[in-house]
């Protein structure tokens, strides 16, 4: 039978924790933790959908979130005002951004410790994603050590940080991009995390019995939002994956809003 691995689930678990941290925060530190979202004036449905998700998680722990839309031009500017306000504890740039090829750039300008998603060269937090998946698996207790472990995709958001995060804890991972894979390695493995942003780019003949897949991609087919795995890898009964929906976006929302209660009870004195 199919093992679930449901980030929704745990995120529920995690948004009780962080609810009364800042019930504490506010109540005995007169803290009032606060997200500044920064995106492009001419962001798209699906980007404003995603906005207008933290702004829900946030409302649920009372975690405040000021939205500042803007052109690409103008995002220096917002990033430095939200870098000297005090009342601000993380900083995000709703990606992508009108000319991405800047996006390093623009992400650098964030102050390292209120650089909530992790995305700076000196980020205080590791990548928001990339921890979600550490959290997700620990959380379904899937073991790593002694595991053969494959990355696809080296992506600042998800493959760099997360190989980084996973060898310097000892554990066998090798990463890959989708132009340079190894099937043999792939088909070995114990464990496959995939996020190219290309779909299907993970067949079924790659991943063996008992594997655990968890799939972070996303890209847009016909209009409609999919992950790296073929869909026919879902039909198997035989693997441990992660959801078509609510696998490791909504645990990374989870994440992002433990970083910035984290930035607040810094403040405070408290961590």
């Amino acid at each position: 039978m199919t093992r679930v691995l449901n980030g929704r689930e745990l995120a529920d678990f995690i948004k009780e924790r962080q609810a009364k941290q800042v019930r504490n925060l506010r109540q005995e530190h007169r803290i009032i933790p606060k997200l500044c979202i920064i995106k492009s004036d001419h962001a798209s449905v699906v980007i404003d959908t995603y906005v207008r998700m933290k702004q829900a998680y946030a409302a649920d722990i009372l975690v405040e979130v000021e939205v500042i839309s803007c052109a690409q031009d103008e995002m220096p500017a917002a990033i430095e005002q939200a870098n000297l306000d005090e009342a601000v504890y993380g900083i995000i740039v709703q990606l992508p951004i009108d000319r991405p090829e800047e996006t390093d750039g623009i992400v650098a300008m964030i102050a390292p410790a209120k650089d909530v998603d992790g995305l700076g060269p000196n980020a205080r937090f590791v990548s928001a994603t990339a921890e979600a998946i550490d959290w997700l698996l620990t959380g379904y207790n899937v073991e790593l050590t002694g595991k053969q472990i494959a990355l696809l995709g080296r992506g600042r958001l998800v493959g760099g940080p997360l190989e980084k995060l996973w060898s310097e804890r000892g554990l066998a991972v090798r990463s890959f991009d989708e132009h340079d894979t190894d099937p043999e390695y792939l088909r070995a493995s114990d464990v496959i995390v995939t996020a190219t942003g290309v779909p299907r780019v993970l067949m079924g003949e790659l991943v063996k019995n008992k594997a655990v897949v968890v799939d972070a991609g996303t890209a847009s087919e016909a209009g409609v939002v999919v992950g790296d795995v073929d869909p026919a890898l879902r039909d198997r009964d035989d693997l441990t994956i992660t959801p078509v929906k609510g696998g490791v976006g909504p645990l990374t929302v989870a994440v992002m809003f433990d970083h910035v209660i984290q930035s607040a009870l810094i403040a405070a004195g408290k961590l």
